[in-house]
């Protein structure tokens, strides 16, 4: 029996847990202008701090030293659709004539969107890990109905595709027997972060943005409203935050063995994923991706029958799409390495070495 277990115990211990830190933030006690510490954190980092989420807030929100920082949230002239969560807006279901409004936020009723002003009140449909889909039966501001689902759930709905309007659609027939509009997590705003990244996470204090005087086009973070975010004229003198990059999409198409070169000489390695936190970063990533598939450091070694990470990682965590992830055939010739879809629910896929894609390189 020692015997038999020996193995599976040796595998378990050689499988390492690895955190996903997608960013490091870096606190520049200088004060610059809003151009000025972009360009000091172009040349010395990635960029300005960039912010996907609650999580991110709190990392940097350590390395803060001063009541009033600037990050990389600046306001543009064009006005863009985006998902609270997070989702690039690429599907959209308005009903006939809409938006024909300014207005910013989104209902959702008898299946189809609309526009209206963010100060109304509505019902509104969080989302949550394990519970799915949440009917809030409270009538809120989409602010606050966001601020209520990202505290008690995970944030405020999102709809990707005509499969998940009609899915959403049925659960608030069932629910919501008076036909009512409800809040779903779609806005719009002109504000654009300084590395482009898509991110539509949002973290405003309640009366902010305000524009006052009409000069307010940047983003500062203030520690005494707990890191809740304000417009701010550009030419204020501030300390800053900087943010380091940690998982790299290269949008170049190469080779399985090309893009390991590449990541070796100009980062550290191909990415491994040893569990679902760093799937969810590269989730966050590959969605920069301009191919169909993106891949990973994960390859197969015909001789021992088995999957390895190129950092000589056990494949413990396993996130495979059906009919991927077994043994090869024609192991040998095909020499075959794994990928993450880019799209759908970006599942791993298994390649031959040949295909040229894009790729994840970390910086670990």
């Amino acid at each position: 029996m020692a015997q038999t277990l020996y193995f599976p115990l040796l595998l378990i211990a050689l499988c390492s847990i690895s955190e996903c830190v997608q960013r490091q933030y870096h606190f520049i006690n200088e004060k610059k202008n809003w151009t000025e510490a972009q360009r000091y954190c172009r040349e010395n980092y990635t960029d300005l701090a960039t912010v996907d989420n609650m999580n991110d807030m709190i990392q940097l929100m350590k390395s803060v030293k001063y009541y009033r920082v600037w990050i990389g949230l600046q306001k543009t002239h064009e006005n863009k659709w985006h998902w609270s969560s997070g989702d690039p807006a690429l599907f959209l279901n308005w009903a006939s004539g809409q938006p024909y409004s300014n207005d910013n936020c989104t209902v959702m009723r008898y299946g189809q969107w609309s526009v209206g002003p963010c100060s109304n009140i509505y019902f509104f449909i969080c989302y949550n890990t394990s519970k799915g889909l949440v009917f809030v039966n409270q009538l809120m501001t989409w602010r606050d109905a966001q601020s209520y689902c990202r505290q008690n759930h995970i944030d405020l709905v999102s709809v990707r595709n005509q499969n998940e309007s009609q899915q959403l659609e049925k659960f608030i027939n069932d629910r919501n027997s008076s036909g009512s509009a409800v809040w779903i997590g779609l806005f719009r705003d002109t504000w654009q972060w300084s590395d482009q990244s898509n991110s539509s996470f949002r973290y405003w204090h309640t009366t902010q943005p305000d524009n006052y005087g009409g000069i307010e086009n940047c983003t500062v973070i203030s520690q005494n409203v707990l890191g809740r975010w304000a417009d701010f004229s550009c030419d204020s003198k501030l300390p800053f935050v900087c943010h380091e990059d940690k998982l790299i999409v290269i949008q170049q198409n190469l080779s399985w063995s090309e893009a390991l070169r590449y990541c070796r000489q100009n980062h550290v390695d191909l990415v491994s994923v040893q569990s679902v936190e760093m799937q969810r970063c590269v989730m966050n990533v590959v969605k920069l991706a301009s191919t169909e598939a993106v891949w990973l450091g994960l390859h197969y070694f015909c001789s021992i029958n088995m999957w390895l990470w190129v950092s000589g990682d056990m494949v413990c965590y396993q996130n495979w799409a059906p009919g991927n992830g077994s043994t090869p055939e024609n192991c040998g010739l095909e020499n075959r390495k794994g990928a993450v879809q880019s799209g759908g629910d970006q599942t791993w896929i298994s390649l031959p070495e040949s295909h040229r894609l894009n790729f994840i390189c970390t910086n670990y």
